[in-house]
Parts: C-alpha cells; sequence; structure tokens
C-alpha cells in the first residue's frame, strides 16, 4: 500500500493539476472560434470558390455551343 501511495501523491500534485490547466484551455480555445486570420483565408477561399464555379458555368456554356453532344460523351467514359 506504501507504494502506491508515493505514484498517487506525485500525480494528484504534479500531473493532475497540469492537466486540467491544458484540458481547459484547449476548450477556451475551441469555443472561441476562428481567429481573424483564420476567418480572413476562409474568406478567401470563399471569393476563390465562387470565381471557380462562374470560371465552370462559362466554360461549359462554351462547350455547349462549340460540341452539344460533350455531356453524353462524358457521361459514358
Amino acid at each position: 500500500m506504501d507504494i502506491l501511495m508515493a505514484p498517487i501523491i506525485i500525480f494528484m500534485v504534479v500531473v493532475a493539476p497540469i492537466w486540467l490547466v491544458l484540458h481547459y484551455r484547449s476548450k477556451r480555445q475551441v469555443s472561441q472560434g476562428l481567429t481573424e486570420e483564420e476567418f480572413a483565408m476562409l474568406n478567401g477561399l470563399i471569393a476563390k470558390a465562387e470565381k471557380m464555379s462562374q470560371r465552370i458555368e462559362t466554360l461549359e456554356a462554351i462547350l455547349d455551343t462549340d460540341s452539344p453532344e460533350w455531356r453524353s460523351k462524358h457521361e459514358r467514359a
């Protein structure tokens, strides 16, 4: 029984408080949401996705006029 007391005391005095501090610090960071840098990056990615979507629509319109069967050829492949 005395052999287990020393590791238990060390755990309770040293490891447990550090563990709790790190746990609640990470919980707080998750609950805060995105940082300004991450939010700006996300907005940039949204703008790029919208631009790419417009380009794809334009390319599909060009292909529809130049080669009307391109969609059926693509679906068969």
